[in-house]
């Protein structure tokens, strides 16, 4: 990535980069354009498969105008207005739901390559595996496989759908086993519509407020302290992933976008992306999920460069990473420290270390050099407190098991903002 004012930084050795997403500016706002709407059933479609009427599968229309097509069996459940985002796999649209009104935002990812499905199906797997709603989490209404007009509705594990089984098969194997290149297949995410931007965006329109400050830092702690109690590591915390929404009146954050996250199942898993890791601390003797989830090493180097911690960068790593991508947006966001993303020329609160005229990912930086001390806060005249000063000072340590796990997180969190 080429950052700030056309500097480039250093390329970095190995497979690191291949491994992770496209920059940070991948999403990228557009106008409305016109809309393609999936088909609707009509007299002349081809009848259906056994295979289909075996898996209780239904017609689907996601139309922008009122008017159905001739023969229409059934209206469309969602009417799509414009495009908000589009990334390298993916369209995301606001909605209006037909039956009740409320605006929702659909996201569309078309599941024609092994990577594109393993991405969509990480996204499905951490957003059904909640065991209930969080307000600090993007909510999940429904998830729909389209192919052949056709549509399912579908549902964690569900082992006896076969249109199921082939996208899971399509990721493992890493090759195309379901949908071909005229006949498309899709996963539409249907999710609640966050109508405030990202955090970049309303942060970096608004004045610095110490109170609103405090409000999302809480929020934030809340939400990766529930993402972590049902055993899911986000992976990709930044700004560009937190939404806000304006519904109540005061801006509520909501952390989205899940495609490079984890699930980690149970301790015993042999998976090699799911390790438990050994000689993890049990801090305090909790025998809860907030502690197991930290007993799993990971080894997928993904994220985004300015909010990867240390042992990220080497592939090698826990739910810990969280802990560290949230102290980098939290002193971004107190700070206003930004970098100029030189793919998308946006403004991002990111933090980094300057070497020279480069500036460094502070993660890269630590695991380069893991004595170099980090002077939070950066500026001279900071109102930032003592209490949030040390907060921020343990959760980038350059150890993992020198952080705060969510759980401990959250209740610090609490405490040094109620005492500010």
């Amino acid at each position: 990535m080429d950052i700030c004012d056309g500097k480039k930084r250093r390329k970095v050795s190995g497979g690191v980069r291949g491994c992770r997403r496209a920059g940070t500016g991948t999403m990228k706002r557009e106008a409305c354009k016109v809309l393609r709407s999936l088909m609707v059933q009509d007299n002349n479609r081809k009848k259906l498969t056994k295979e289909e009427e075996d898996e209780d599968c239904f017609t689907i229309s996601f139309l922008r105008s009122e008017r159905l097509g001739p023969g229409a069996a059934v209206a469309p459940r969602y009417s799509l207005l414009r495009e908000v985002g589009r990334g390298s796999y993916g369209v995301v649209y606001e909605a209006i739901a037909r039956k009740t009104g409320a605006r929702v935002a659909v996201k569309r990812l078309q599941c024609d390559a092994p990577e594109n499905v393993e991405l969509a199906l990480a996204e499905f797997w951490a957003l059904t595996s909640m065991e209930n709603r969080h307000q600090n989490v993007v909510q999940l209404e429904e998830c729909v496989l389209q192919r052949n007009g056709l549509a399912q509705k579908m549902s964690h594990g569900n082992k006896r759908s076969r249109q199921y089984l082939r996208l899971v098969e399509t990721s493992l194997k890493g090759e195309r086993i379901l949908g071909y290149p005229e006949e498309p297949c899709y996963l539409w995410f249907v999710m609640e519509f966050c109508d405030g931007g990202d955090l970049n965006q309303y942060i970096l329109s608004r004045r610095p407020d110490p109170q609103t400050n405090r409000s999302f830092m809480r929020q934030l702690t809340s939400a990766v302290a529930f993402l972590h109690k049902n055993n899911i590591v986000h992976r990709d915390l930044k700004p560009d992933n937190i939404l806000i929404s304006q519904k109540s009146g005061s801006p509520v954050l909501k952390v989205a976008d899940f495609g490079l996250s984890k699930v980690c199942a149970g301790l015993n898993s042999k998976n090699s992306e799911e390790q438990p890791a050994a000689g993890a601390r049990d801090t305090g003797g909790n025998q809860n999920n907030i502690v197991n989830i930290n007993k799993f090493w990971l080894s997928s180097a993904c994220g985004s460069d300015f909010y990867m911690a240390p042992e990220v960068w080497e592939g090698h790593y826990t739910a810990k990473a969280d802990i560290f991508a949230l102290g980098i947006i939290i002193w971004a966001m107190i700070e206003r420290i930004t970098f100029i993303d030189a793919e998308s020329k946006r403004e991002l609160l990111g933090t980094y270390i300057r070497q020279g005229t480069e500036i460094v990912p502070v993660g890269e930086a630590l695991l380069e050099n893991p004595k170099m001390v980090l002077h939070i806060p950066q500026r001279a005249r900071s109102s930032m407190s003592e209490g949030v000063k040390n907060l921020l000072q343990d959760m980038l340590a350059v150890n993992p098991q020198d952080r705060p796990d969510a759980l401990q997180l959250e209740v610090r969190m609490d405490q040094v903002t109620c005492a500010a």
